[in-house]
């Protein structure tokens, strides 16, 4: 019996002894760590997959469907969403469970509702018209319904007639044309025009009289022009004003609309693969490089993506000199101490102050004080007008360069700490001075380190949105900071940024349902511009590091 328990006795201290040693080596929280980060991993690719899934598939044409309801109603719309409705009682038990379908029927400004829940209890039959047309449109979103007449230069076609369709397209083309005509003068020659001649009125305010004149003059010839502008809008509204279509809903509701308010016409349920393939690269390329419409909910988001690019850029430029001059005063000329090993510990510590807290410093001390400064030295013949002393791209770069600063002395540091020391004694022993080991040798060697510093402060400093909203992002920027007058960069216009715009269409929009699309396509183009500008600081990273393989990177 003795025998036969001895054994296992051994085996169960054997085990317990394993276990200790296991614990005691760390290997459960290896295993854990490993298991916490293929969860967050796994996490991060499930959200990937659904911004990915949900941004692609906004832009495909989908096909109209018409619903004939039990109560005699009759509604055309696109399926987006199907749900099983529970209602219960007031002890929450479940009475009755629902299958229904949110179709959204746009003509908002028809019917006051583009998106509606229907029970599909209620529908009596469901059918695939193949002349309903989808419609979108410069205002008041998408219009699906039937065309019932257009109107061409005084003269009336109805849908039923010979050439409908072409004459249709055509007037289509004819009306893009009329309206970028417009849009150009309203807002590029308009603009440029009430540009000279503020700059003018500010120049009156400080000029002697002969020069008054001469400004005078300059200001008549201005007016004059802006006379002529006015003039060609004019006759291009009332040439507008000829072309109409008339569409009627599922409903019976009949619109009228100029030519040179529709965006694109479309027949979904004629369109095959390649038609709807055309179609949705038309939309990928609206998106990308059109201006936004309909409160952001809809149109394209160039000057958000150009306005992301350009301060991030701005504040690269900005927080990489001085986060390199920092780190390399701290580890190559400091004396190494108590008062440097603070200010590193207080370096480090910047990093986890909360953005809001830098976004109201740059208030304060950038747009407040020095910005009003700017303005009494530089300008002050605009006050109480400011220039400078409001919310601008300049301030805002600056901000997220405070905010992001502690990223690039910390990697600049190990940077400059990575550099072999037989290369600073080699240049040394040749005769360089320190400056010139260090310009020639190790900020060369230590290049591909900074650059990684830069591209954790680009990946942070781009999607950081508290900061902005209060140092110069808007809704909607009229101009952008960068154009062809003189002197080019406007650095005190306010901006538009991809993640004020996420925030602002997904919170901000009074019709939730239109503007979650957007949200998703936004997000998903968020991310690709990030990955852009930092995969671009990669392979200059990396063409440096081959270049410099002896700095031990």
């Amino acid at each position: 019996m003795n025998l036969d328990k001895k054994p296992k006795r051994s085996l169960v201290m054997e085990e317990g002894i394993s276990v200790r040693r296991m614990v005691k080596l760390g290997e459960p929280f290896i295993w854990l760590a490993g298991a916490a980060s293929a969860l967050v991993l796994f996490m991060i690719l499930l959200l990937l997959a659904i911004v990915v899934f949900e941004g692609t598939s906004f832009f495909w044409p989908r096909d109209v469907q018409k619903f004939s309801l039990k109560d005699g109603s009759v509604m055309a719309g696109v399926i987006r969403d199907r749900e099983r409705y529970e209602e219960k009682d007031d002890n929450g038990k479940v009475l009755s469970v629902t299958p229904r379908i949110q179709l959204m029927t746009a003509n908002r400004d028809l019917t006051s509702k583009d998106f509606v829940w229907v029970d599909e209890s209620d529908v009596v039959k469901r059918e695939r018209p193949a002349d309903v047309l989808y419609v979108e449109r410069r205002e008041w979103g998408p219009l699906i319904g039937w065309a019932s007449s257009l109107e061409a230069e005084g003269q009336a076609y109805a849908a039923d007639s010979a050439g409908f369709d072409r004459r249709l397209q055509k007037g289509i083309k004819e009306g893009a044309k009329r309206w970028k005509a417009l849009h150009h003068l309203e807002n590029e020659e308009v603009g440029r025009i009430n540009f000279e001649i503020e700059r003018i009125r500010l120049k009156l305010r400080q000029a002697s009289a002969e020069e008054k004149s001469a400004l005078d003059a300059e200001t008549a010839l201005w007016q004059s022009r802006y006379t002529t502008v006015t003039g060609q809008i004019q006759a291009l509204r009332s040439e507008d004003e000829r072309f109409k279509v008339t569409f009627k809903s599922a409903e019976g509701a009949e619109k009228t609309l100029a030519f040179s308010q529709l965006v694109r016409v479309l027949e979904p349920n004629r369109m095959g693969f390649f038609g709807k393939a055309g179609a949705y690269l038309s939309r990928v390329v609206e998106f990308i490089f059109g201006e936004p419409r309909e409160s952001n909910t809809e149109g394209g988001v160039f000057p958000a993506i150009f306005g992301t690019v350009m301060m991030t850029l701005l504040m690269s430029l900005l927080v990489v000199p001085f986060g390199v001059v920092a780190a390399l005063y701290l580890r190559e000329y400091a004396k190494q101490g108590p008062l440097v090993s603070v200010v590193r510990i207080a370096v480090n510590n910047l990093a986890g102050v909360p953005s809001i807290v830098f976004g109201v410093f740059g208030l304060g001390f950038f747009v407040y004080g020095l910005g009003s400064s700017i303005d009494r030295i530089f300008f002050a013949e605009a006050l109480p007008t400011p220039t400078y002393g409001t919310g601008g791209i300049l301030w805002a770069s600056l901000t997220l360069a405070l905010l992001t600063v502690p990223v690039v002395v910390v990697a600049t540091e190990e940077a400059l700490a990575f550099v072999p020391k037989g290369l600073r004694d080699g240049s040394l022993a040749c005769g360089a001075t320190k400056w010139q080991t260090i310009r020639h040798v190790v900020l060369p060697s230590a290049a591909p380190g900074i650059l990684t510093g830069m591209i954790l402060a680009m990946a942070r400093g781009a999607g950081e949105v508290a900061p902005l909203m209060i140092t110069g992002v808007v809704k909607l920027a009229p101009n952008l900071p960068f154009d062809t007058r003189f002197p080019f960069m406007h650095l005190d216009r306010k901006f538009m940024h991809l993640g004020f715009h996420i925030y602002d269409v997904g919170f901000q929009s009074p019709n939730v349902e239109a503007a979650m699309p957007m949200v998703y396509t936004t997000t998903l183009l968020l991310i690709a511009v990030v990955v852009g500008l930092n995969l671009a600081a990669m392979v200059i990273r990396n063409r440096l590091r081959n270049r410099y393989r002896t700095s031990g990177f």
